[in-house]
């Protein structure tokens, strides 16, 4: 069995066909699935999600996309849903973003994650063009007391090993199926599979074959056989190990 641990299940492509996509999922042996949050706007539909379907769970959090968002009002009300949360996410910084301050997005980022150690909650990381800054703040506030996801990881081997030293987890997405995939694989092929995950972050990171139509979490099996074939061993000890990882940092039983 597998674990998508970063699905955006409340996205019109996927909730739209949510009864298809949750009976595709599950007869491939995706029986649970991760629901980030974005932005404050699509908490209740990830929490609703979550009290209604079996084998769904929420996080909530503010995408560094949407940083001007971010208030006090809305870590109170962050705090409040994280009581029936496995995580805060997805939170962190992306530097593609232009139009978005880097000094808000580092606020936001940095007061989201004192209110996952003060829950208890690992964080699900977004990180693009920004690992410098993502890991000084990540160390600066204690983030291994909490652990957490690497999302969707596209560093360097070095920067997953700083990572891991910060009590993360790498997750593997679809990205690692691409025929140019050069960065991914080595990951893959290096770090240890017991700090592994793996993701779909559907509808987007659709892996091959199935490039150009929306990801969903049956697609996630092929990402699983990919990262066996790097690591020369079974796609069942793959889904035993990266189900063990879920279990572990997001305290499912």
């Amino acid at each position: 069995m597998f674990v998508d641990t970063h699905c955006h299940l409340d996205h019109p492509s996927l909730s739209g066909r949510l009864r298809q996509v949750l009976e595709a999922a599950r007869g491939c042996g995706v029986t649970r699935i991760m629901v980030p949050g974005v932005g404050p706007d699509g908490w209740p539909h990830i929490d609703s999600l979550a009290k209604s379907e079996t084998g769904v769970f929420a996080a909530f959090g503010l995408h560094p996309m949407l940083a001007d968002h971010y208030g006090e009002g809305l870590l109170g009300r962050l705090a409040d849903y994280s009581a029936g949360a496995v995580a805060i996410g997805e939170i962190g910084l992306d530097y593609a973003l232009l139009d978005v301050s880097r000094e808000l997005q580092m606020t936001a980022f940095r007061r989201q994650l004192r209110v996952a150690v003060e829950c208890g909650l690992p964080v699900l990381i977004h990180c693009r063009k920004a690992f410098r800054d993502v890991l000084g703040i990540l160390r600066e506030e204690k983030v291994q007391r909490v652990g957490g996801v690497m999302h969707s990881f596209s560093g360097s081997y070095e920067v997953a090993v700083e990572c891991i030293r910060l009590g993360l987890l790498i997750s593997v997405s679809g990205t690692v199926t691409y025929k140019n995939a050069v960065r991914p694989v080595e990951v893959v092929r290096k770090i240890p599979l017991d700090h592994l995950l793996l993701e779909t972050d559907a509808p987007d990171m659709t892996p091959e074959p199935h490039r150009g139509s929306d990801n969903e979490p049956a697609f996630m099996v092929q990402t699983a056989r990919k990262v066996a074939g790097i690591k020369g061993i079974d796609v069942e000890e793959v889904a035993a190990v990266t189900t063990r990882n879920a279990e572990r940092i997001f305290g499912l039983n």
